[in-house]
């Protein structure tokens, strides 16, 4: 097995965007509001994302090999940090990741397990996250 080269720095002006060379352009007119609120979000820079913002992208599994690293950063200082919805919201979007990214990275999944040994009170979560990448 290769082993994997650490992830690159991102430049925080950019956007998703610029980072991933992929541009989704407007939303289509008949859009919902979440995804017109995706495509407005993948053009804003990384720097200029909030907590819900990282919230809602991570939950729609948008641009996760660059924001899942930044969303972890700020887990690490703040586990239960809120975006609309509820204290611990953004660490909930997080566990809802696929099993199959975390398997692909294993030193972001190592770090949610530490973040998950600091004790924030999302066990259901928690024990869903644990039993998605068991079962798969």
């Amino acid at each position: 097995m290769t082993p994997r080269r650490p992830p690159k720095q991102v430049d925080d002006e950019l956007s998703l965007e610029q980072v991933e060379n992929d541009r989704w352009g407007p939303a289509p007119k008949d859009a919902t509001r979440l995804i017109a609120t995706v495509h407005a979000l993948r053009r804003k820079p990384l720097r200029a994302l909030t907590p819900e913002d990282l919230r809602l992208l991570v939950g729609q599994q948008v641009g996760l090999p660059v924001l899942i690293p930044r969303t972890l950063a700020l887990l690490e200082r703040e586990p239960m940090l809120e975006g609309d919805f509820y204290a611990g919201d953004v660490l909930v979007s997080v566990l809802r990741v696929p099993a199959s990214y975390w398997r692909a990275h294993p030193t972001e999944l190592a770090l949610v397990e530490r973040i998950l040994a600091a004790g924030p009170d999302v066990k259901s979560d928690i024990d869903a996250f644990r039993d998605r990448l068991r079962d798969s």
